[in-house]
């Protein structure tokens, strides 16, 4: 059964609107204005030096004075206390509107996306109706009919905008409805009253909320719209609307009598407006993983800065240890959040021209903060701190925004696990390809053209003509994934980085993904940088390999030399864990497991980092452990107990024992 997913709690929902209302300095100020408006109206009768009504014709029409704050109107009365005495009617009245035109349209725009087509098709009709009705003019004919009781036209106005509400409301509530999280709540059950409240109305939030911010201005200037017309409510009782009439006719022997109305009443619809932009921000989850190229330049000095201090010492130019064309060299590079916690450390590795490299390890070890720190694509507020990725003689931890645009696409492509981050839904593949193509190559429109034809083909597509006019949606996950690859080959680039690119696809498409990759890099001459889950892949496509654990490199060499033999207990753990790594007459009864999980890089040991899993720690393992020789060809450990496990040949357990005891049951069986 799919299991249920729980609905966001309406507490954590309220906290983190309080917080994102009260981090943004607008909506700060919207809400103490408007508040501090509500409360003085309410409050007015035991404040307000003078009634509405009062009238003091020693001060007809006067600025401000200390009898009068604000000034008198034409009959000598207080606008201060008209202006605050109005407040809370107008507000409650606008409120009106919104309750009824913003809940009116949420509630048959979740009926419509819930209920089917047929239920869809008649609401949205009435709606159209609804919509093709002369909006002033109904209004004027209630008020014709019953007067001007401003509670009901309010609420008539909103009636008459819901069918707008319902048009903006209903492409995103069917698009929540066909979430997966939604159909796993009806196959648990849940009736459709309880999907639409627990699982669609949260995910319209930020709609409602902007939406309710702009319907609450409308009202406000409808309403003083039809007060200043005549339309408000009877005289003498005050409304913003009327005393901007009233000021309107004395415009040039009293022109100071239009501001105090007319800034509260603009003050007004800018606090609700603030207040809505504030609410109306998507939360972080739901942010670009990427940075702005804005936020991108503004650590770039920061960036070249700290890499310049950091490797300094180390510099090509110094060693004589430059790079050769298309070969891709990474020294002692570290990752992580600007000011703050270290994400990945030291990491260094080399990638020769024509060969694969594989990163990997379990998830969290940085193996994907690696790759993306090639081509510059590192998360907002993260950069590399130190170290240097040599790229053509070139650092690219320290190059700028400009510099990585002209190596990104032409020198360095990236493949991503989900082609569709790489597809626009809007677009053909074949507008997709020819664009990128002619971007990257200054090509022409028919070169471009057989260009992506040619890449199509090379990539393994047989009918290229068909999926060039295809759109992304009506091709297959493994013919996405060979549309992404092409795209990336579109800019002829050196060197391609791979982030886990089969790992969502089934294994004989999986299979005939590695086999393409394969054949580009024998015929191309193009590296890739592999990263990966699966010890499977990289033992089929990788020429050497790193293992990643908690931000560091904990073993690299030659992939043969890894796979037979491990140094590294978490390496060696790895492989007695995959059952792809045993042969069908020595498999055990029971895989090994690897205790607990990686730790936070805020939880990280200053000694080893894998020591708390690890069956064969000792007190060695509690001091900084540096990454040295392991003594085959290229090959490097980080473990002070490497050269002890190679000559006892000790292997990972399959075993819940607890990590103390192990060693000692192993030394007792070698004996």
């Amino acid at each position: 059964m799919i299991p249920k997913l729980k609905p966001r709690p309406r507490a954590a929902i309220t906290k983190r609107s309080a917080n994102r209302l009260f981090a943004s300095p607008g909506g700060v100020a919207g809400v103490v204005w408007l508040a501090a408006l509500v409360v003085a109206s309410l409050t007015a009768q035991w404040w307000l030096p003078y009634k509405t009504e009062d009238q003091d014709f020693t001060a007809v029409l006067s600025g401000p004075t200390a009898a009068h704050l604000l000034g008198t109107d034409e009959l000598g009365r207080d606008l201060l206390s008209r202006i605050f005495a109005a407040a809370a009617g107008t507000l409650g009245t606008s409120l009106i509107t919104v309750i009824v035109g913003v809940g009116l349209g949420t509630v048959l725009a979740m009926a419509a996306g819930a209920a089917g087509e047929r239920a869809e098709g008649v609401l949205s009709r009435v709606t159209e109706i609804m919509m093709s009705l002369p909006g002033t003019v109904i209004i004027l004919a209630v008020i014709g009919a019953v007067g001007t009781n401003i509670p009901l036209i309010m609420a008539i106005l909103g009636v008459l905008i819901s069918a707008g509400i319902y048009r903006v409301m209903l492409g995103q509530a069917k698009s929540l409805q066909s979430q997966l999280y939604v159909d796993a709540a009806k196959v648990d059950g849940v009736s459709i009253l309880g999907i639409s409240l627990r699982h669609v109305l949260p995910g319209l939030t930020n709609t409602i909320v902007v939406q309710s911010a702009l319907i609450f201005a409308v009202g406000m200037l409808i309403q003083a719209g039809l007060a200043f017309i005549g339309f408000g409510p009877p005289i003498p009782q005050p409304s913003w609307g009327g005393m901007i009439q009233g000021a309107s006719q004395h415009v040039y022997d009293a022109p100071w009598l239009m501001v105090p109305t007319g800034a509260v009443l603009a003050l007004t619809v800018l606090a609700a407006n603030a207040i809505g932009n504030a609410l109306g921000k998507a939360p972080n989850a739901a942010a670009s993983h990427l940075p702005s190229a804005a936020a991108r330049r503004q650590r770039a000095s920061f960036i070249a800065d700290a890499v310049a201090a950091a490797g300094a010492a180390a510099s090509p130019e110094r060693t004589g240890a430059v790079p050769a064309t298309g070969q891709l060299s990474v020294r002692n590079l570290s990752v992580g959040v600007d000011g703050g916690t270290a994400l990945v450390t030291d990491v260094s590795f080399d990638v020769g021209q024509g060969t694969v490299l594989g990163l990997v390890g379990e998830s969290g070890c940085g193996k994907t903060m690696t790759a993306l720190s090639l081509l510059g694509l590192l998360p907002s507020g993260v950069s590399a701190t130190a170290g240097q990725i040599l790229w053509n003689g070139r650092n690219l931890a320290a190059a700028t925004e400009r510099d990585l645009e002209g190596i990104r696409g032409r020198d360095i492509a990236l493949i991503s696990q989900e082609p569709m981050r790489a597809l626009d839904p809007m677009f053909t593949v074949g507008y997709q390809l020819t664009a990128a193509i002619r971007r990257l190559r200054k090509a022409g429109k028919a070169e471009a053209r057989a260009e992506a034809l040619g890449l199509l083909e090379k990539v393994g597509i047989v009918d290229a003509e068909s999926i060039l006019k295809a759109y992304p949606h009506q091709i297959s996950g493994g013919m996405a994934q060979r549309v992404a690859i092409a795209l990336a080959l579109s800019g002829r680039p050196r060197l391609l980085v791979a982030d886990e690119p089969t790992t969502a696809l089934d294994v004989t498409v999986q299979a005939e993904i590695l086999s393409l990759l394969r054949s580009l890099v024998k015929d191309t001459g193009m590296s890739v940088v592999m990263v990966t889950h699966d010890l499977g892949v990289v033992a089929d496509i990788c020429d050497n390999v790193a293992v990643m654990y908690a931000g560091q490199v904990v073993e690299s060499g030659r992939t043969a030399n890894i796979l037979d033999n491990p140094r590294h207990p978490y390496t060696l753990a790895l492989l007695a864990a995959d059952p792809h790594a045993n042969n069908a007459a020595d498999m055990p009864e029971r895989l090994a497991t690897i205790s607990g999980q990686v730790p936070q890089p805020k939880d990280w040991p200053t000694g080893c980092r894998f020591m708390a899993r690890c069956q064969f720690a000792g007190s060695a393992c509690a001091a900084p452990v540096p990454l040295l020789s392991s003594g085959s060809e290229d090959g490097r450990v980080r473990c002070a107990k490497a050269d002890e496990l190679a000559v006892e040949g000790l292997e990972w357990l399959a075993t819940e024992v607890p990590t103390h005891r192990v060693l000692k049951i192993v030394e007792k069986d070698l004996a």
